[in-house]
């Protein structure tokens, strides 16, 4: 890491309180958010951002948004981002198999089509390198209304934020996702 956290009491007592229910959530607490914590207000405006888009009524589905969160993360080489929505995805999906074909999603039959346009919207967004074009927007709006295209590019702009804060403070995965253990083959009778 290249910015430690303050000790735990050096925080506002608002912040020690967001601190203790992430511990019941994950059973510690999140580095990310103890240096985002350096500056508090800051921070809670992230954490305001965050809740948004994680709320019951957002037009972008857990599934979508969570394999989009994570293949930003991947492309920005953020560890802890990577550890955090592949939980998120999992608890999502019930599976690891989005997961394990994430780094192959334009060949792989497991992502909808829906999924698909998504990856590659968010995909175009964060690379520099590329633009997004009238074809892709077309695309993107056989499956969200112009409200969600909004949403979605905001929560690309968020997760790019996020990923690149913490991967330039070198914050590491936290050991957050427990992969599902693979039931054994059963042979053939």
């Amino acid at each position: 890491m290249r910015i430690e956290p303050r000790k735990i009491e050096d925080y506002p007592f608002w912040l020690r309180w967001i601190y203790r229910r992430e511990v019941k959530k994950y059973g510690q607490m999140l580095i990310p958010a103890m240096v985002w914590g350096r500056l508090p207000r800051l921070f809670g405006l992230i954490a305001l951002a965050l809740s948004f888009f994680q709320r019951k009524a957002s037009p972008i589905e857990p599934v979508v948004r969570s394999l989009v969160m994570l293949r930003i993360a991947q492309l920005n080489w953020c560890n802890f981002c990577m550890d955090l929505n592949a939980t998120f995805l999992i608890k999502a999906t019930g599976s690891a198999e989005k997961h394990d074909a994430l780094g192959d999603w334009r060949e792989s039959a497991v992502f909808s089509a829906k999924e698909k346009v998504a990856l590659e919207y968010a995909e175009t967004v964060t690379l520099s390198d590329r633009k997004v074009d009238d074809k892709l927007m077309d695309e993107l709006k056989k499956y969200f209304d112009d409200d969600a295209v909004v949403e979605l590019t905001a929560l690309i702009g968020f997760q790019n934020l996020s990923s690149k804060f913490n991967c330039a403070l070198d914050l590491p995965a936290q050991g957050l996702c427990k992969m599902p253990e693979k039931k054994p083959a059963t042979p053939a009778e």
